[in-house]
């Protein structure tokens, strides 16, 4: 009887893990872009260029912000909010920018017209 439990046991342990390694998220390409110039995003600075912008299915709310340059390594997480308005360049994927002092800083994220995302500040 106890042989029975501990394969029982062992079993069980080896379902969990193959069920674990199957339930990864996807990460989804939200929108590509070519800033053209130099942009602050919660704090840290982000030179003009081509960026990739991605979300986890898991964590829709956060964000990576990547260069696309080889020369350039800069990359943020940003954590952002649903905006429930309209995009502001109709059906075509979006990034907003507010101009603050001698700067711009993302404000939005949009990949539809309906998907929008507000960058929470820090």
């Amino acid at each position: 009887m106890k042989l029975i439990g501990k394969a029982a046991v062992v079993l069980a342990g080896v379902i969990l893990l193959s069920v674990s390694g199957t339930a990864q998220a996807a990460i989804d390409t939200v929108v590509k872009a070519n800033v053209p110039f130099a942009f602050v995003v919660n704090g840290k600075s982000m030179p003009a260029g081509k960026y990739t912008i991605q979300r986890d299915d898991l964590s829709p709310a956060l964000l990576l912000i990547r260069s696309d340059q080889k020369s350039n390594h800069a990359a943020v997480f940003v954590l952002t909010t649903r905006d429930g308005r309209r995009e502001p360049g109709g059906d075509r994927p979006v990034l907003t920018f507010n101009h603050v002092e001698n700067t711009y800083q993302l404000a939005s994220v949009w990949d539809s017209q309906d998907e929008g995302y507000d960058v929470a500040a820090r």
